[in-house]
């Protein structure tokens, strides 16, 4: 006899996590596509993707089936040994992008610390031990680590957890002359997400992503691109930095990677790998069959024209919906992104309540995001019918007016 499930609500959140979270108050239990229900079955319409990590919506069909097919075949081996859809996912990502090289993690901050850890590592045993200045930004976001947190470029996660790793600059985003200001020939990396997620959804400039190109090449610097949040077709293309002409020397992906399943990647080429020898880096899940079996049908899906194609058409009809709720309460200042990475920043005078708006979402049934007090976020699935699409804008028109207008 199977046991039995002990029965939990969202209090217990309250009483056995950890209060780094401040969870909705509605547990959800199931999802499909676009459409997730919660404990009490009152159906939402799914703006978040999980943070744009649901990249196909819940439980997509191929990625059910990969789970299950290498779920009765092999869970894990540790990197003392390898496994084939590691070695397939890693060879079908360096077919859809500059890389040569891949190495396996499970998040996004693990990524980014593998990356950053390369890029010093690089310019110690290839240039000099003291070309260890990292350029990165501010309101950027990069992990949860000590080392990731230190170089996002906001305080308010990174202070109080003692001394921070030394050598990290920070500077105003989009600005090419402060950048240039600070580098030197002891900057080892640029460090820099090519859309801003936390920091707002801004969008880089193609001057500044040229800009910063020319600028580690000049002084023999990588440049460094966290597409954990921009990446796997968030922007249009497989890869926002595609969007720029601008190749990367190492690049991280994750969340939409695996569709909801963990795993990250960090990319990059084999003059740049051939820095590292066995053990100087590491992790005991990292590419683990189940997780590159699961990204590997992600991948093959998403890196597809009826989906990549598809994705600029549902950008525009979230527009206009925002564009039509904007006309008739005058509540955003600016609309912009990239793809299905949506940021709409409130007016001055409704500063302060997009955390309001989110809530009010929530009891109209939609799930959105925010970046900051001010901005609210949309990630939906890549593959969102446009019928929801237009049926949760009207959700969203009408929480905004209960908060504007309240009765």
């Amino acid at each position: 006899m199977a046991a039995e499930k002990m029965a939990v609500t969202r209090q217990t959140f309250d009483e056995v996590i950890l209060p780094v979270y401040a969870p909705a108050q509605f547990v959800p239990v199931k999802g499909k596509g676009s459409r997730v229900w919660d404990q009490q079955g009152k159906e939402y319409i799914d703006f978040t993707a999980g943070i744009a990590v649901t990249a196909l919506g819940h439980c997509h069909p191929a990625l059910v089936e990969a789970l299950k097919t290498q779920g009765e075949m092999l869970w894990h081996t540790s990197n003392v040994f390898t496994n084939e859809p590691a070695l397939r996912l890693a060879s079908k990502l360096i077919d859809a992008t500059f890389a040569e090289r891949v190495f396996f993690a499970n998040s996004g901050a693990e990524a980014n610390e593998a990356a950053f850890k390369l890029a010093r590592y690089y310019a110690s045993t290839r240039h000099s031990p003291y070309k260890s200045k990292i350029i990165a930004f501010h309101n950027a976001f990069h992990g949860r680590t000590l080392f990731t947190v230190s170089v996002g470029g906001q305080p308010k996660y990174s202070d109080g957890f003692g001394p921070k790793p030394a050598d990290i600059v920070h500077v105003p985003f989009n600005d090419l002359e402060a950048v240039k200001a600070v580098i030197d020939d002891h900057t080892c990396a640029i460090v820099v997400e090519p859309i801003q997620g936390e920091g707002g959804v801004m969008p880089a400039t193609q001057e500044f992503m040229q800009g910063l190109r020319q600028l580690c090449d000049q002084y023999q610097a990588l440049l460094v691109l966290d597409e954990v949040q921009s990446g796997m077709g968030r922007s249009g293309k497989l890869f926002a930095y595609q969007h720029y002409g601008v190749q990367p020397d190492i690049l991280t992906s994750a969340k939409a990677l695996g569709g909801g399943f963990p795993i990250s990647a960090m990319l990059t080429t084999n003059e740049i790998a051939s820095a590292m020898t066995p053990g100087v880096h590491g992790t005991t899940y990292g590419g683990n069959p189940l997780a590159c079996a699961v990204a590997e049908a992600a991948l093959d899906v998403i890196n597809t024209p009826s989906v990549l194609d598809g994705i600029e058409q549902r950008r525009q009809r979230f527009i206009e919906a925002l564009e039509a709720i904007n006309a008739k309460l005058d509540l955003f200042s600016e609309i912009r992104g990239k793809g299905l990475l949506i940021g709409a920043e409130l007016q001055p005078q409704h500063k302060g309540k997009a955390r309001d708006i989110l809530n009010a979402a929530a009891a109209e049934g939609l799930m959105i995001l925010t970046a900051g007090t001010d901005v609210l976020r949309f990630a939906p699935s890549l593959v969102i019918p446009l019928a929801d699409i237009g049926d949760g804008m009207a959700r969203l028109a009408r929480a905004a007016e209960k908060v504007l207008k309240p009765a």
